[in-house]
């Protein structure tokens, strides 16, 4: 028992430098997509007329959907930008045009009116 404490190397109980960096990325990657999603949805919400009894969870949910949307039209209209992948980055605007669109598919999909009360 004691030759196993005595052979393991030190700071074998330490985390990977490499895989602490590469979660700390994706930590930012996911916090980045929740802000953007949630102005990208707040916005779009703003633009589209009518009132829209949407938690703040579901405009987020809006807001990235959007983004991917946005960014899919991007990939459509624009195809030899980025041909790194399917689906890009395509920034603010691209999310709120996005999500603006996203929110007005809902709206019609799910009978909710146009018209503020």
């Amino acid at each position: 028992m004691v030759e196993s404490v005595i052979a393991r190397p030190r700071g074998s109980n330490r985390a990977d430098p490499a895989h602490t960096k590469k979660a700390v990325i994706m930590l930012g990657l996911i916090i980045s997509l929740i802000v953007i999603g949630l102005i990208a949805g707040a916005v779009a919400r703003l633009v589209v007329p009518g009132k829209q009894n949407i938690s703040i969870p579901m405009t987020i949910l809006l807001g990235i959907i959007g983004s991917f949307v946005g960014g899919f039209l991007a990939y459509l209209i624009f195809p030899g930008q980025n041909p790194d992948g399917f689906f890009q980055t395509s920034g603010i605007i691209g999310s709120i045009i996005g999500a603006i669109i996203v929110l007005v598919i809902y709206l019609k999909v799910t009978g909710r009116k146009g018209a503020r009360n």
